[in-house]
């Protein structure tokens, strides 16, 4: 791996820490974005532009894509890519809840080659690395064994558990449960603490990447809600929504699924 690049992640996401950390629990200016799509606040932005330094600067001939700076294609034309959000679950760091994470990785030809999802609140550090397996805190993580949507822990909005989306309007019994944060989700499915994480929304790939190498390197099966395997640094920065499980959970949301 270039130089090394999941190093460099480590370090960008302990530095995003020491910016974020003192601005956190309320402590931040905030607004609402004016496209509608939510709040940034002042620590967003903080260390976005740290990143943004610090990270082109270690790797020049990457492109660059954060959900806190103006896209453009320039970053099509290369074959590395940052895929940053500075902070992800915005609205859980303003009021001063602990489940928000910079979520950081690095694609090659579209797929994720390095990724950290740091939760400096919560002091954890989940880390991946292609064909290197991912960690939490430096212990190997491990996809649940569950087999069967019925009875699963399942991390989700309160939409997934509408008719529309199964087949035959036959929703599935599993526990549904949510945190703000989708590259938190993705990194709890790694860790084996819940057994799928299911979004049939439309969602950024700077919320999806990192938690997808994650969850990938811990032995799940992570596509969009078609079941096709996800690509990022595209033109159109969106997944057509992700479901991350083992492989045979995975299989089974698929089936029960009404999106194929």
């Amino acid at each position: 791996m270039p130089g090394n690049d999941l190093a460099l992640l480590i370090e960008a996401a302990k530095r995003a820490a020491r910016i974020a950390l003192p601005l956190a629990n309320g402590a931040a200016k905030y607004w609402e974005k004016e496209d509608g799509s939510g709040p940034v606040t002042e620590a967003d932005l903080a260390v976005n532009d740290m990143l943004c330094t610090f990270m082109r600067n270690a790797r020049p001939n990457y492109g660059w894509l954060s959900e806190e700076t103006e896209d453009n294609h320039v970053r099509l034309e290369k074959r590395h890519c940052f895929v940053i959000d500075p902070i992800d679950g915005t609205r859980s760091f303003i009021n001063g809840e602990k489940s928000w994470a910079h979520s950081f990785a690095i694609t090659t030809d579209g797929v994720p080659t390095a990724a950290v999802v740091h939760l400096p609140a919560l002091d954890h550090l989940f880390v991946a690395e292609i064909r290197q397996g991912a960690t939490l805190d430096s212990k190997p993580l491990a996809v649940s064994p569950q087999d069967v949507l019925n009875g699963a822990r399942v991390l989700a909005a309160r939409p997934s558990q509408l008719p529309k989306f199964w087949k035959n309007s036959q929703v599935p019994n599993f526990d549904r449960q949510h945190r703000p944060s989708l590259a938190y989700r993705l990194a709890l499915v790694a860790q084996g603490q819940f057994d799928a994480m299911i979004t049939f929304r439309d969602s950024w790939e700077w919320d999806i990447c990192a938690g997808a190498l994650i969850a990938a390197e811990a032995g799940g099966v992570v596509s969009d809600r078609w079941g096709k395997t996800l690509q990022f640094n595209k033109a159109f920065p969106m997944t057509e929504g992700a479901i991350v499980a083992g492989p045979l959970l995975h299989r089974d949301i698929i089936d029960k699924s009404n999106t194929h």
